[in-house]
């Protein structure tokens, strides 16, 4: 790879504002997927919202229960067992109980949900895949970085939200 050169300060200042610019985009294509199969399953939006909190919690190891998921969403306690009946009678999620707090229940995808979302899913994640191959392990490390610094920029903001 070349020597990097510095861009001049406008020229920083664009291509910040492009990297933001696709940010949203990224985020406006990926909120509309999850639309786009929220509606072939007769799933809500919360119930949506779910699934992708649940989801991410059972891959980092660390499932939610049903007040740690109400909680995130911002809702009721109530509320929040309302949704998760909805999703386990729709087959997308499980109840499972903790291993060593037997008063807690984790929340788990259940095997017919994971397999709607990976044949949903699936062929998404293989176009990333091609997408992502023309690029070398240096520029996917800088694009981690990248997305990774303005996720917490962005949680940092909704965290000052939240406080005032």
């Amino acid at each position: 790879m070349g020597e990097r050169v510095a861009p001049e300060p406008g020229e920083r200042f664009g291509l910040e504002q492009e990297l933001v610019q696709l940010v949203r985009a990224l985020s406006s294509v990926s909120t509309q997927l999850g639309h786009d199969f929220a509606g072939r399953h007769q799933l809500r939006e919360p119930d949506m919202r779910a699934l992708m909190l649940i989801y991410a919690a059972d891959l980092e190891g660390d499932p939610l229960s049903t007040t740690q998921l109400a909680h995130a969403l911002g809702l009721t306690s109530a509320g929040g067992t309302y949704l998760v009946d909805r999703l386990v009678a729709s087959g997308h999620v499980r109840r499972e109980p903790h291993p060593t707090d037997r008063r807690k229940i984790l929340l788990r995808y259940a095997e017919p949900g994971l397999a709607v979302a990976q044949a949903f899913f699936g062929p998404l994640f293989r176009a990333n895949q091609e997408a992502l191959a023309r690029h070398d392990e240096g520029a996917l490390r800088i694009a981690v970085e990248v997305l990774s610094d303005l996720i917490s920029a962005m949680d940092g903001y909704r965290a000052t939200l939240r406080d005032s």
